[in-house]
């Protein structure tokens, strides 16, 4: 809600209701520490992203790196940093290390910092690749919505990427996609190697792992709430500012309700993230008072 609106529903000031706010803000638990404090029922199957916010002193917009847990959809760890680079995923990925996260799994896009700092902090996990994202860069490579040349083989790889598929069904389909159109097609037989090449990061999700996503859908929903809230904004004055307000916006996600999820999360509806992945002997109730005192 804007700061004028709000200061004419409370009869003061836009400057005093600036204050306030910032005030209030200041005195919330930073959203690491209620992770480790009071979170320890995560799925493993982490969902990342980053998402460019317009903070005053930097010439481009700089990125608030955070990930969102598959199945209960909350927000153990949120980072901004002043560029999305190898060590800001390094110091995203200790982050997630000092609240004891279960990890199985990562979801993203095909960022290559992000690869080498999963390497770098966590070795032994899978980076599953977001289909969307790669199926897209590649429909427009192909520029399939506007010329038709590459059409039908477009929609064939799509067959060949859906989660139906048994891995066996999969190879015999690609296979099958280089003869029938790739023989004399070196733009198709150049997709078909770039697939191969990333293979075991486009199919991770299949490797003996229920209920893992293959696109990065989550969090892209959220991105669009966090986007809505930040147009009125506009930008931050600076780095703290930027810091704090999206310490809280994290903290507001995790204790508010969800009202409209689908299958297969209705069993959500009614429930607040952080009640999800709250410890056994924890109470949410001690959780809300902290951040309302």
């Amino acid at each position: 809600m804007p700061f004028r609106k709000l200061a004419d529903e409370h009869n003061l000031s836009p400057a005093q209701v600036y204050r306030k706010v910032f005030s209030e803000m200041d005195k919330l638990p930073e959203n690491t520490w209620l992770s480790n404090e009071f979170c320890n029922r995560w799925s493993g199957r982490l969902v990342i992203d980053g998402k460019y916010i317009a903070v005053k002193g930097y010439d481009k917009k700089i990125p608030f790196i955070y990930g969102i847990d598959f199945l209960t959809h909350d927000i153990p760890v949120g980072l901004l940093a002043p560029s999305e680079n190898l060590a800001s995923y390094v110091q995203f990925f200790n982050l997630i290390r000092t609240i004891h996260y279960p990890m199985q799994i990562i979801i993203a896009d095909d960022n290559g910092s992000a690869r080498e700092a999963l390497k770098l902090t966590y070795p032994t996990i899978r980076m599953q690749l977001c289909h969307n994202h790669y199926l897209e860069n590649v429909r427009q490579l192909l520029q399939v919505r506007t010329e038709e040349k590459y059409r039908i083989f477009f929609y064939d790889l799509k067959t060949a990427f859906s989660p139906k598929n048994y891995p066996d069904d999969r190879n015999y389909q690609l296979r099958r996609l280089l003869w029938r159109h790739g023989k004399h097609d070196q733009t198709v037989q150049a997709i078909i190697a770039d697939v191969m090449s990333r293979y075991d990061r486009l199919f991770a999700y299949g490797y003996h792992m229920k209920h893992c996503p293959n696109t990065t859908n989550i969090i892209e929903s959220y991105n669009s709430h966090l986007q809505a809230r930040l147009k009125s904004i506009k930008g931050f004055q600076s780095f703290k500012s930027a810091e704090r307000w999206l310490n809280a916006w994290m903290l507001r996600r995790r204790t508010k309700a969800f009202t409209d999820c689908g299958e297969p999360f209705k069993h959500l509806n009614g429930k607040m993230p952080i009640e999800m992945s709250i410890k056994k002997d924890a109470n949410v109730s001690s959780v809300l008072k902290l951040l309302t005192r």
